[in-house]
C-alpha cells in the first residue's frame, strides 16, 4: 500500500513537472510572439511618420508650383519633371516604390530650387519664400522620420535573425523588412546647366 502510494505521488510529480515545462514554454512563446509584434508596429508607426511627411511634400508642391509658373515661363522642363516626380510619389505604394519616388521628387525640388536662382523677382516673392522654407521643414521632418523608421527597421530586422526569435519569426509570418535608403546615382549633386 505505501508502494502504491509512492508510485502514484511519483507520478504525480512528474505530471506536475512536464505540466510546468509546458507552461514555461508557451510563457516564452508568447513573450516571443508579442515581442515580435511590437516591433512590427513599430516599424509599421514610423512607415507611417514618413508617409504622412511625404504626403504634406506633396501637397505643398502644388502651391509651390503656382508661385513659380509666372516667372519661369522659359522652364517648363523642369516644372514638368517637379511634376511627375510627384505624381510617381503619390502613386508608389511599397517602401521601395516610395524610396525611389521620394528620391527622384528630391532631385527634381533641388533643381527647381537651383533654377529659382536665377529669377531674383521669384526669391523675393514672399509666397516662394515661405513655401520653399515649409518644404525645407518638411524635409527635415522626412529626414528625422526616415532616420526613425531606419532605426525600427534595424531592431526589427535584428531580434528576427537571433535566438530564440529566429526559431519562430517565420512561423509567426514576421520576415526582414526594407530600409527607405537612397541609391548611389541619387546622392550625387544636382546639376543644373543653362
Amino acid at each position: 500500500m505505501a508502494m502504491l502510494q509512492v508510485l502514484e505521488l511519483g507520478g504525480l510529480g512528474t505530471l506536475l513537472c512536464v505540466g510546468g515545462i509546458v507552461l514555461v514554454l508557451a510563457a516564452a512563446l508568447v513573450m516571443i510572439f508579442n515581442r515580435l509584434v511590437v516591433l512590427k508596429n513599430r516599424v509599421d508607426n514610423a512607415w507611417a511618420q514618413i508617409d504622412v511627411q511625404l504626403k504634406r511634400r506633396a501637397d505643398l508642391i502644388p502651391n509651390l508650383m503656382e508661385s513659380v509658373k509666372g516667372y519661369m515661363k522659359h522652364e517648363r522642363g523642369v516644372l514638368e519633371e517637379v511634376t511627375k516626380a510627384r505624381t510617381a510619389l503619390m502613386q508608389a505604394g511599397s517602401v521601395e516604390e516610395k524610396a525611389k519616388a521620394n528620391n527622384a521628387l528630391a532631385g527634381t525640388l533641388k533643381t527647381l530650387f537651383a533654377v529659382a536662382e536665377n529669377y531674383p523677382q521669384l526669391k523675393a516673392s514672399e509666397n516662394f519664400k515661405m513655401l520653399q522654407e515649409e518644404l525645407a521643414g518638411t524635409e527635415n521632418k522626412i529626414a528625422y522620420a526616415r532616420t526613425a523608421y531606419n532605426d525600427s527597421v534595424l531592431e526589427y530586422n535584428q531580434t528576427i535573425q537571433v535566438i530564440p526569435y529566429n526559431l519562430f519569426a517565420g512561423m509567426f509570418g514576421h520576415a526582414q523588412k526594407q530600409y527607405f535608403g537612397v541609391t548611389e546615382a541619387e546622392r550625387q549633386n544636382v546639376k543644373v546647366q543653362f
